[in-house]
């Protein structure tokens, strides 16, 4: 069976160095490129770390990029032109890059996720589905722990559960937004959805989504252990990928919820 050969941005960083190691022991792919947003002079398992360029990612089927939003738009202005498929594994973009990643999306098919993992793709369908069932009478909030090297808040992983809760509302996710705390031991309820975003030692991550109708409260919540979580599901999307034509797809589709 023919090997998918597979580039991964970012390749010193925590993402980067676990998708390395996950793919080594998934004999669909075959490693050809590692890129970092400068050329460093350094090799991992023999191949040359470069930076992003065409000449990187001409040999390649599908490009993992768990990076930031400046790297990513390099990738997909160069996977673009060489008509490359593209896992994105980075948080953090604007609305207005939102809508820029969408038009990269009609030509290249594009998986992005502000999570990987099955776990927390479910936990936005449930978030959907309670948003949807309680109705008005409940008010939501989102809080989320990571790593004290996370720059980004809220997670990626919070936004998406966000907009779980927005899609059962069928309202506007931006919409909804209300206040981001950082690092607050408590934090309110609101008619919109309020997020709080806690930074410390090594937490891989944890992510609750609570309703609240003042008389009662419902939780749900996940939480992380192993970051191969993270690396396998990126490497399961970009398997289902090779086989998708252009457009912006999510893990939801890949799940099929």
């Amino acid at each position: 069976m023919k090997k998918i050969n597979l580039a991964v941005t970012g390749c010193l960083g925590r993402m980067g160095q676990q998708i390395i190691k996950s793919s080594k022991k998934d004999s669909k792919f075959k490693l050809v490129s590692l890129t970092e947003v400068k050329k460093i002079n350094y090799k991992i398992g023999g191949i040359k770390i470069c930076s992003n360029t065409e000449v990187a990612f001409k040999k390649t089927n599908v490009i993992i990029d768990f990076t930031i939003p400046k790297c990513t738009f390099q990738v997909l202005k160069i996977a673009s032109k060489l008509k490359k498929r593209v896992v994105i594994g980075t948080t953090g973009f604007s609305k207005k890059e939102e809508e820029l990643i969408k038009k990269y999306s009609k030509k290249i098919p594009i998986l992005k996720a502000g999570n990987m993992s099955l776990g927390i793709n479910l936990l936005m369908y449930l978030a959907e589905i309670s948003s949807k069932s309680l109705g008005k009478n409940f008010l939501s909030r989102i809080y989320e722990v990571h790593h004290k090297h996370k720059k980004d808040y809220p997670s990626g992983t919070a936004l998406m559960l966000g907009k779980g809760i927005a899609k059962g509302k069928n309202k506007n996710f931006y919409s909804l937004v209300g206040k981001k705390y950082l690092n607050k031991k408590s934090f309110p309820f609101s008619k919109k959805i309020n997020f709080n975003s806690i930074r410390t030692g090594e937490v891989i991550g944890e992510h609750e989504v609570k309703f609240s109708s003042g008389k009662e409260i419902i939780t749900l919540n996940h939480e992380a252990f192993d970051r191969a979580l993270y690396s396998e599901g990126a490497l399961i999307a970009a398997k289902w990928l090779m086989k998708k034509k252009s457009g912006l797809y999510s893990m939801r589709d890949l799940l099929n919820f």
